[in-house]
């Protein structure tokens, strides 16, 4: 023991495996705590590399090429570590929008010391899986994940950023415009109208994008082997010199005022033709007629028990920030992404979402344990036998993504709950967030299997969804869901023999061996918030199909 008490020289005494072998038991903020116990300490534990690469494979238990990440860092797994542990909120995560109704999956996977957020496409069940990517997040010097980028549609332009903050239980993740030296900017943002949100985020995606050098264009975004090492590390050199030269994405107030300004004159100049322009504004005005005359109505009947202060109180808080207000604010303004925590209301695993935030809404995904075995993300597809990747067939399965997750009904029996999240259709034929089927795992069945030749494991009763799209919630008839001995399972509906087979997903795996096809214009591409029931995300050939 050190004779100033502290302990200090016992610790340091240690070898570094050993230290590294006690570090793999601690959270990364026991070990800041040990270091804040003295100088000594701090410098010792600073510089203990093996204790803090036992941290990161503690907060990423397979961290791929780890080595090659501490390098990029300037040979530090602290900064490594301190990375993982601030982006912890997103890494592993999946995030969704509603819109479109057949899917609108995000998931964040870790890229080369950065996060990669890419939204699985819509499509059929191919080899390949199809994504696009959404922003990327990047540690700098230090480790801290500051060094952000919109992707778009031209796969050598990127729109950077800044992330603004991110919660440690983030459950929500918003596109923002952020003012310079201002705290209070992601609290003006959302009191602006929706279209002046909408008018800022696009005039500033204008006004910085930036564009990788030639030979970095087609270079990937995940490290699929230890030959891309090379040019991933150049690629991110190349990320932080351009975020640099940027300035971050900031721009002076006054030029995107003149750039809003300008937007808004080409608009009004803009010809509209008899069918495109007068049939559209006369079917929105109607609407808008509409739409007002039951709102107020409704406004009327909820407020009539009110009393006056409150009523007062209730619509001076709503009331819209002007633009000019917000932009005068501060002498800069750029794009931020902002992870907050959020109260969310959830139907069975699908959270309640708003339709005028440019925002993405995190997934809860239930680990499989004893019990619950079941439950995580699946692929599947209709039709018996089920789909293959490889099958060179046609017509082609559209490909399912079912989230499992487990609930208890009124009395206290679980529930296997299958929220859908992506459907390969061209046109929805579910909604988006529907339960696909629900099974009663507390009541085993003795339904037999409609096929032969199959050899079951377990069979438990339940209920698939019956009717297409019309409503937000739809019907039900009774089925069965089958744990199959390969692992597999499939859910049969007995009046119709209609059956929906499943398999367990590695999306990050599924990424790297899949294809990434150009995405849509960055803010859109962040979270598409226009209602669609077709597949707005691309264009390509066998991006989309039809279920059997």
């Amino acid at each position: 023991m050190a004779s100033s008490g502290d302990g200090a020289a016992l610790i340091l005494s240690l070898p570094d495996d050993v230290l590294a072998l006690i570090s793999a038991h601690l959270r990364p903020r026991d070990l800041l705590a040990l270091s804040a116990a003295s100088r000594r300490l701090r410098d010792a534990l600073s510089a203990a590399d093996k204790a803090w690469l036992a941290q990161c494979r503690r907060l990423l238990p397979s961290p791929p090429h780890l080595l090659a990440w501490r390098a990029a860092a300037g040979g530090s797994a602290l900064a490594v570590c301190r990375f993982l542990h601030s982006a912890a909120p997103l890494l592993g995560a999946l995030w969704a929008h509603q819109n479109p109704e057949l899917g609108n999956l995000v998931a964040a996977v870790p890229g080369f010391l950065s996060v990669v957020a890419a939204r699985a496409i819509p499509q059929e069940l191919s080899p390949r899986l199809r994504w696009a990517p959404v922003f990327e997040l990047l540690a700098d010097a230090q480790g801290r994940p500051a060094i952000l980028f919109l992707h778009g549609h031209q796969p050598g332009e990127l729109f950077p950023a800044r992330l603004s903050s991110l919660q440690p239980h983030a459950n929500v993740l918003f596109l923002e415009a952020q003012i310079a030296a201002a705290s209070s900017s992601h609290q003006l943002f959302p009191r602006l109208a929706f279209s002046d949100r909408r008018r800022l985020l696009d005039s500033l995606v204008a006004a910085c994008r930036v564009t990788l050098p030639p030979d970095l264009v087609a270079a990937p975004l995940l490290a699929r082997s230890d030959e891309d090492l090379p040019v991933l590390a150049a690629r991110r050199e190349a990320m932080l010199r351009l975020h640099r030269e940027a300035a971050g994405g900031m721009l002076r107030a006054p030029e995107i005022e003149g750039l809003l300004l300008e937007a808004k004159a080409k608009k009004k100049a803009a010809p509209l033709s008899p069918t495109d322009g007068g049939e559209r504004i006369r079917l929105r005005r109607s609407l808008s007629a509409v739409a007002g005359y039951v709102r107020n109505g409704l406004r009327q009947m909820v407020t009539r028990s009110v009393s006056a202060n409150s009523r007062t109180q209730q619509y001076v808080d709503t009331k819209h920030l002007p633009l000019s207000d917000f932009l005068h604010a501060g002498e800069s303004v750029g794009l931020s992404l902002r992870g907050a925590r959020m109260r969310l209301s959830t139907y069975r695993a699908w959270p309640s979402m708003h339709d005028n935030r440019f925002a993405l809404y995190k997934l809860t995904v239930q680990p499989p344990v004893p019990g619950r075995e079941y439950a995580g993300l699946w692929g599947g597809t209709f039709g018996w036998p089920p789909g293959r990747p490889e099958d060179d067939c046609r017509p082609r399965k559209a490909l399912f993504f079912l989230l499992l997750s487990y609930e208890e009904d009124s009395q206290g029996k679980p529930l296997l709950i299958a929220t859908k999240v992506l459907e390969g259709t061209h046109y929805v034929v579910h909604p988006n967030g529907s339960s696909m089927f629900v099974a009663r795992m507390g009541e085993p069945s003795t339904e037999a299997f409609p096929w032969q030749n199959v050899d079951v494991e377990r069979v438990f009763p339940g209920d698939g969804i019956a009717n297409g799209y019309g409503f937000r919630y739809p019907g039900s008839k009774p089925g069965s869901l089958f744990v199959l001995q390969d692992g597999q399972l499939a859910f049969v509906w007995k009046e119709t023999g209609a059956v929906l087979t499943l398999q367990r997903l590695n999306l990050e795996e599924l990424m790297k061996k899949g294809e990434r096809v150009p995405a849509l214009q960055p803010v859109p591409n962040f979270a598409y918030l226009t209602k669609s029931y077709s597949n707005v995300f691309t264009g390509f050939p066998g991006s989309s199909a039809s279920p059997r």
